[in-house]
């Protein structure tokens, strides 16, 4: 799918032709394989540090609600146009403006999450050589290997993702579901429901950082929904891909937090008992989702620099070099404070797509055009909308940034938009 002269993909960032789309869902796996990682348990664990067993997970249906009611506008966007989010975003933000300021967004996010998963498939493998062999490797060191490896299958494209996806995915979730099996047996139902979080904090910020941890992704939806055939399509994957796997994973790394008593996935592993087989499918499973981080950071990187297609494969290396570095560094230690950045600035990107696209142009593919140089009303309504977002004190933050974005850009469309 989407692949010229064997498997390394050429459409970058023209638009996917009718032959070459799929069905929801070959999409809807990807996206189940996105959220069948890491961090995706580390967040169960993050919200139990403040929550209740049982708001922490009503925090993550609420806030991955959020997430796909937003995301599927994107997606069906894509579909209709068959392009990624970054040449969506020149309509909106202007062919200038969507490529140094939306592609820059979305591509220091996406390496960002690259150094963090990478981090962690660092951190697993060290102990994994510790525990089995006996050898200290640093988590740095590790990390650098891994990251190598995982933005190798990154350049080949949109293919290997599906071929990795079907070793990893089954694994971590059976790993999971092994997982949250020990934790009830050692602990218990009734224990679990009397569980009080050490650093309690609102309902309102839990679901706000469950946005903030698949924020990027709903974001950047296009870039794989423009394979859909559809809208429906479209739609279809984003629900069936991201919320039943992300409120289950959600869920089982609340519960195995909460007998670990840590958030970290790999000292939880280690305290339940589970094997040094338990870090390998870890490892497998980070690969999967990195991939999609340094595809997406590619693409954006290519947008933004003005490359032409064939250049998309060194595009993805830079962005997992520079991804790379970041794990060696030490990204994961700031996990938490990453997602709350995410929180307030990544919505209102989407805010600003969907006014522009279904409110100003009817949601009409023949309406979309790109907008030459900077459309200042994306900018301005993307700005107050992420203020909005890390203002305002009431409410959920990332719903507070698209609202606020959007109202922006509609008024300001109307000054600044027709007039040019």
């Amino acid at each position: 799918m989407g692949t010229d002269e064997g498997f390394v993909e050429k459409h970058a960032l023209d638009e996917i032709p009718k032959e070459e789309r799929s069905p929801w869902y070959s999409i809807a796996l990807i996206w189940t394989g996105v959220m069948i990682c890491i961090p995706a348990l580390m967040i169960g664990g993050a919200l139990v540090t403040g929550l209740p067993l049982g708001n922490a997970i009503l925090a993550g249906i609420i806030g991955y609600t959020i997430v796909v009611a937003y995301m599927v506008f994107i997606g069906m966007q894509g579909a209709d146009l068959g392009r990624p989010t970054a040449v969506l975003a020149r309509a909106s933000f202007g062919v200038t403006g969507a490529r140094i300021v939306i592609s820059l967004i979305i591509a220091v996010s996406l390496i960002g999450w690259f150094g963090v998963q990478a981090n962690i498939a660092g951190a697993a493998f060290s102990s994994i050589l510790k525990s089995w062999l006996g050898i200290n490797v640093s988590v740095s060191l590790s990390s650098l290997i891994w990251g190598i490896i995982m933005l190798t299958t990154a350049i080949v494209g949109y293919k290997a993702l599906e071929y990795l996806n079907y070793v990893a995915v089954p694994s971590l979730l059976i790993l999971a579901l092994y997982g949250t099996y020990v934790s009830l047996t050692k602990f218990g139902l009734e224990n679990l429901s009397k569980y009080q979080p050490p650093h309690p904090f609102p309902l309102l910020q839990g679901i706000a950082l469950t946005v903030g941890t698949f924020a990027v992704g709903a974001t950047i939806a296009a870039d794989y929904s423009r394979y859909a055939k559809s809208r429906k399509d479209a739609v279809l994957s984003s629900v069936f891909g991201v919320w039943p796997a992300g409120i289950l994973m959600l869920s089982m790394g609340a519960v195995m937090s909460v007998v670990a008593g840590t958030y970290d996935i790999t000292q939880v592993l280690s305290k339940l008992g589970l094997s040094a087989i338990a870090l390998i499918i870890l490892i497998l499973a980070t690969w999967t989702t990195n991939t999609i981080n340094a595809y997406s950071g590619g693409l954006a990187i290519t947008n933004m620099f003005n490359l032409s297609g064939e250049k998309r494969a060194l595009a993805t290396a830079v962005a997992g070099l520079l991804g790379t570095i970041l794990a060696v560094a030490g990204i994961l230690n700031y996990f938490i404070k990453w997602l709350t950045i995410l929180t307030a600035t990544i919505p209102p990107v989407a805010g600003v797509l969907i006014a522009d696209y279904w409110i100003m142009r009817g949601a009409k593919a023949e309406n979309w055009k790109e907008y030459p140089g900077v459309n200042w009303a994306g900018i301005v309504a993307w700005i107050l909308g992420s203020l909005a977002a890390i203002k305002i004190s009431w409410g959920i933050a990332p719903i507070n940034g698209i609202i606020t974005a959007m109202i922006i850009y509609y008024i300001l469309y109307r000054v600044i938009g027709e007039r040019t």
